[in-house]
């Protein structure tokens, strides 16, 4: 059976400091849960280094990703993070976020290039869509469905539509399909019973180190 993916975005939270006193209340957590699933966090770039140091010197196993890259490779462009830089501290990368896309108007044709170059290091990216008809993008294997209005509402989809969302999506390819969007440890267990969702993404409710391992252990 594969392992069920909970994936937490960290967003735009966070100090070194906050960071530190977060990853110490998740130190002690049970390692047997963390066998049992695919467990990745994506921390703000500030703290990649930070999160990656910590989890490898008490023996974690869990994986980092980061929750942006840029559409450029290695060069002059000022203020942004490569793939070949990222892949240094993460595994994975989140792309096409609406958040992204709505505030910082990312296309499909800029996401594009966001994957391509995340592949071309070995940097695999959890691709987020809002519907059943967002374009997925060559080279993509790992969706996560999050629906806009369900992104810290606290109004999350229904566990059977997020379902037939993903049974839909892996129709069109072979995918594995994340639920996204208000996920807690009180719903969690819902949407990772639906036959289509393998695992899910979890954003706001990541902050809160128990939080964090509640939705791990009911998951």
């Amino acid at each position: 059976m594969n392992k069920l993916f909970i994936v937490f975005n960290l967003k735009s939270y966070k100090t070194e400091d906050e960071a530190r006193q977060w990853l110490e209340e998740i130190k002690n957590i049970d390692r047997a849960l963390l066998e049992q699933k695919r467990i990745i966090v994506c921390p703000p770039f500030t703290l990649l280094p930070q999160f990656k140091n910590f989890l490898e010197q008490n023996s974690l196993d869990i994986k980092i990703g980061a929750q942006n890259v840029s559409p450029f490779d290695e060069g002059p462009y000022t203020g942004e993070v490569n793939a070949k830089q990222v892949r240094e501290f993460a595994d994975f990368v989140l792309i096409g976020h609406s958040e992204r896309r709505n505030n910082f108007n990312e296309t499909d044709k800029l996401l594009a290039k966001k994957v391509n170059l995340s592949l071309q290091y070995d940097l695999r990216p959890i691709y987020l869509v809002q519907d059943k008809d967002t374009i997925i993008l060559p080279g993509v294997e790992l969706i996560a469905y999050e629906p806009i209005f369900a992104i810290g509402s606290q109004n999350p989809d229904t566990p059977e539509n997020a379902d037939e969302i993903a049974r839909a999506i892996k129709q069109k390819g072979s995918y594995q399909v994340l639920y996204g969007g208000s996920v807690t440890s009180l719903n969690v267990k819902d949407f990772t019973l639906m036959p289509n969702i393998s695992g899910v993404l979890v954003g706001g409710a990541s902050l809160d180190a128990k939080e964090f391992i509640k939705i791990i252990e009911n998951a």
